[in-house]
């Protein structure tokens, strides 16, 4: 069962879609504490900020796509993971070291080269995303 006092890793982004380079980082993320909260900022039709107003998935459809990959890796909601709607973050402030703190992970390149932009133009090429 998830444990909201455990010490967990928070995951922010847009997830527009949601992509084996942000599985790759969940399962990095997971191996640290046994949890992670995933947080979706709420974009859907809105700007997510400089070069991010390409935001076509709603928050439902968002959790269905992370839930259905994580399962099939055998990552289970409410126990490895919980998913929360958050408003339209873009910046992240903090006042000194209070116990946590902000990492960046790096891949290898073949992580590095995935885009959810190009997933989203390669989608609305086959039809599957309507085109804005």
């Amino acid at each position: 069962m998830f444990n909201w006092k455990k010490p967990t890793v928070q995951m922010l982004g847009r997830w527009q879609p949601w992509h084996k380079g942000h599985q790759e980082l969940f399962k990095r993320c997971v191996k640290k504490t046994g949890q992670v909260i995933i947080q979706v900022r709420d974009v859907q039709g809105a700007s997510g900020g400089k070069s991010q107003d390409d935001n076509p998935f709603y928050f439902e459809e968002i959790c269905e796509e992370i839930k259905l990959n994580l399962k099939k890796e055998g990552y289970e909601s409410g126990v490895h993971f919980e998913i929360m709607l958050v408003p339209n973050i873009v910046n992240i402030s903090y006042g000194r070291g209070v116990g946590y703190k902000i990492e960046e992970e790096k891949f290898e390149e073949s992580i590095n080269l995935i885009s959810a932009t190009k997933i989203r133009k390669q989608m609305r090429f086959e039809g599957s995303l309507k085109v804005n």
